[in-house]
């Protein structure tokens, strides 16, 4: 510790025999240090805040019918997008930067320039931007800001129509080719439906489901015709007197009234509704619809055999001729309906028979033709959803490029764009201090430095420390008075110079002081 506090001092005496290369290189600093200063240009800063709104009421009104994109993040990307090369030659015309005599090297450092100087940067997370530019004009700087918020003002409207209009076309081009596309498969459809009209289902059955179908059909039509052949045979039968349906001359008050035509209908319902219970449960629609029919039939004869009755009261004394006729006449029309309605059953069920044949006759070529008919069915149908889908999305966007001309996020300024009145650089305030201690620091350093360079031995134990020799003794010198007033001299001398440095900034950094606050 002892050595570290003596190689200490011993360099500190050399510094000080160093003094004045310290003095004349704290002065030198100094006085470059101020000339740089005051010779610095001005630079005025220009700034301007804009805050971007995007929490509108119409945001969560058209929230499932438009296309709704991340509002936060676009203005965000926008922001940090703004500055660059196309952007600020379009603000070089707008402010009228460029002259003509300027060369393309003079302008492309002017592009450069601006490009490192603009500043855009966000503050917190409301979406608050601030714009800053330096320049040594004041109006030229605020004209920068403001061409710069009107660009980023404009950039938004701009990249909205670009984006929509890219879309509208891109959304316009699939749907013509989609067009195109789904003619061709309706085309290929039709002809296919055209060579096969014979074979093929419109109804859009496979082979076996209408085979089943149409097997079930002709089971229902052969029981139906089975109970009009019945219905008829019976009606034949009362024509032909096997039954007797003639009413007495004078029919005792309670005598049974024979009522042919409903009787022969209720006996063909009867049996057919037993041919359905053999195949079918009492639930089935058929069964069900029999019994109906059955019923409302028993209900109309119990009325006629009524009315019957009530004539045969009023009129007592008719002749059983004329009951006779009358009733022969009734037979003979329900016979004649039921002929008709057999004789169209009969033509049905041969209709019927004769596709059934001709249905299992082409058993070998339905399925492959089936399987190729829904091949172009699903074809079709998947063409056809996706242009009804391009079509559906053409219309969101055309919906939401009207509501994005509603300017669904406000821009709004919140400082518009204004210059300080001062330069804000240099700061020659805040310099000029610290230029004095940079030259005091600079002083010292450079006698340290001298010290390392030039070295002197103050001490006998340094002497041998750096000989590595053995000490024999030293010799003293002794200063006469003429010496001692010329170190003394030198001391006042060197006094009164770091004095004068001292005075010289202090009045440097209050005429500095004075000139800013002017």
């Amino acid at each position: 510790m002892d050595q570290l506090l003596q190689q200490a001092l011993e360099t500190l005496r050399a510094m000080w025999r160093r003094r004045w290369i310290g003095v004349a290189t704290a002065w030198v600093v100094a006085i470059v240090g101020g000339v740089a200063i005051m010779t610095v240009t001005d630079r005025y800063e220009a700034s301007a805040r804009v805050y971007v709104d995007t929490k509108t009421v119409l945001r969560p009104l058209m929230r499932d019918l438009t296309v709704e994109p991340d509002l936060d993040q676009t203005v965000g990307l926008l922001a940090r997008t703004l500055i660059n090369r196309p952007n600020v030659e379009l603000l070089i015309k707008k402010s009228r930067l460029e002259t003509p005599d300027m060369t393309p090297l003079e302008r492309d450092r002017l592009i450069e320039a601006l490009l490192r100087d603009i500043k855009v940067a966000g503050i917190g997370r409301d979406n608050v931007f601030s714009f800053t530019y330096r320049d040594p004009s004041a109006e030229r700087a605020r004209q920068i800001v403001q061409d710069l918020v009107s660009l980023f003002l404009d950039s938004d409207t701009s990249t909205k129509r670009r984006d929509a209009e890219a879309a509208r076309e891109f959304i316009d081009d699939q749907i013509r080719s989609y067009e195109v596309r789904l003619a061709e498969a309706e085309e290929r459809l039709k002809d296919f439906k055209l060579r096969n009209l014979g074979v093929a289902d419109a109804s859009g059955k496979d082979y076996y489901a209408r085979m089943s179908a149409l097997t079930d059909d002709m089971a229902k039509l052969y029981v139906e015709l089975r109970a009009a052949e019945q219905a008829r045979d019976a009606l034949k039968r009362e024509l032909g007197g096997e039954s007797t349906s003639i009413i007495p001359d004078i029919a005792p008050p309670n005598a049974a009234i024979q009522t042919p035509e409903y009787d022969a209908r209720l006996e063909a319902q009867r049996k057919q509704l037993d041919e359905l219970l053999r195949r079918y449960t009492d639930q089935h629609p058929d069964v069900i619809s029999t019994r109906r029919l059955i019923a409302r039939l028993e209900e109309e004869r119990q009325h006629e055999v009524e009315r019957l009755r009530k004539a045969a009261a009023a009129n007592p004394g008719p002749s059983s001729l004329t009951t006779t006729n009358q009733t022969q006449q009734q037979i003979k029309l329900a016979l004649a309906e039921a002929e008709a309605h057999v004789a169209s059953l009969r033509v049905r069920a041969g209709d019927m028979q004769g596709r059934l044949n001709q249905l299992r006759a082409s058993a070998s070529k339905v399925p492959q033709i089936e399987a190729e008919l829904a091949r172009l069915n699903r074809d079709y149908e998947v063409i056809r959803s996706t242009y009804q889908t391009m079509v559906a999305r053409r219309e969101k966007a055309a919906l939401s490029e009207d509501v994005d001309a509603t300017r669904s996020a406000q821009f709004r300024i919140i400082d518009p764009p204004r210059a300080s009145p001062r330069p804000v650089f240099p700061n020659r305030l805040a310099l000029a201090p610290l230029v004095l201690l940079l030259a005091i620091a600079a002083g010292v350093l450079a006698t340290f430095v001298t010290v390392q360079i030039l070295p002197t031995i103050d001490h006998p134990r340094a002497l041998r420390m750096l000989t590595d020799r053995p000490f024999l003794g030293s010799v003293s010198m002794v200063r006469d008075a003429t010496m001692l007033r010329r170190a003394r001299r030198n001391v006042v001398g060197f006094g009164s110079v770091v004095i004068a440095f001292l005075a010289a900034g202090a009045a440097w950094v209050a005429w500095m002081s004075m000139l800013v606050r002017a």
